[in-house]
């Protein structure tokens, strides 16, 4: 059973919402005049963004002829919606997006991510990460960084979850293992914690680093990103990029088709398990 995550719940709820009015030939200003409203409150509860209350929902479950145990499913996601996430006191320290990517991280059942140039989130050691954060300049004070970090570990428990592990496939270029973030010792300390994940969680955690010999591959020279799938089969993957100025989260589905045959593509220039490793503790002892 996957986590229960307010973001994807919200999400389930807007899709839902969405796909029975968009059949039925309603336009979204029809049903906000229907349960006076307006058309950006119906906009933003499809999207997930916008809150919805028990009444509000069954009117506009009744324009959109849901029956009742439909509503009944629908309410349950609202409700689900409503509840407090662990990442709601971190809430004043992140963009909007980045609360939505903690949202649907939290609620995925499986993680396809490329990353370049550094260590995946989910894998990093405390160390790197806060050398990650304060290489985000120096707005960033010593205080804000260590809570940062402390988020960053906290959604790190979805991978040693015994009841609902997060499963992850990660594809990291080996630039990121030779780049010396934090310097010599903490990537020492990040390459042996990459290791040591492989192999305590081998049924869930695959990484695979695509080498310097690789020769072109589409996703090379991009940004990193991640693709989210989903426990629900109502729910369709989506793709989280970043880049240094912005976020995006893709669920476009020929957009979304790039992305999945692009990561295909890169896991096919990637060295296999055993060979990752191996690269992983050769450039480990090469700075020890």
């Amino acid at each position: 059973m996957a986590s229960v995550s307010p973001t994807v719940a919200g999400w389930e709820l807007g899709l839902r919402l969405r796909e029975r009015r968009e059949l039925m030939d309603i336009t979204a200003a029809s049903a906000a005049k229907a349960i006076h409203t307006g058309q950006s409150f119906v906009s933003g509860v499809e999207t997930g963004r916008v809150k919805i209350n028990a009444r509000k929902l069954a009117e506009l479950a009744a324009v959109l002829d849901f029956d009742e145990l439909e509503l009944e499913e629908l309410q349950e996601l609202r409700e689900a919606a409503g509840r407090r996430a662990w990442w709601s006191p971190y809430s004043a320290m992140f963009s909007a997006d980045v609360l939505r990517y903690f949202g649907f991280e939290h609620g995925a059942e499986g993680i396809r991510a490329y990353n370049a140039g550094l260590i995946s989130g989910l894998l990093q050691t405390q160390a790197y990460a806060l050398a990650v954060m304060h290489g985000g300049g120096p707005s960033i004070r010593l205080a804000e960084a260590n809570r940062r970090v402390e988020v960053r570990m906290k959604r790190q428990e979805r991978l040693d979850d015994q009841d609902d592990p997060l499963r992850l496939t990660a594809l990291i270029t080996e630039s990121a293992l030779r780049q010396r973030v934090g310097g010599r010792e903490v990537m020492v300390g990040q390459l042996r914690h990459l290791a040591d994940k492989i192999h305590q969680l081998p049924d869930t955690v695959d990484v695979r680093i695509i080498p310097f010999t690789a020769d072109y591959y589409n996703a090379l020279g991009g940004s990193s990103f991640y693709i989210f799938g989903f426990a629900s089969s109502r729910l369709p993957e989506v793709v989280w990029q970043e880049t240094i100025t912005s976020t995006d989260l893709i669920d476009q589905p020929m957009r979304m088709r790039e992305y999945s045959l692009a990561h295909d593509q890169a896991l096919g220039y990637a060295l296999g398990r055993a060979e990752s490793l191996d690269l992983i503790g050769q450039i480990r002892r090469e700075l020890e």
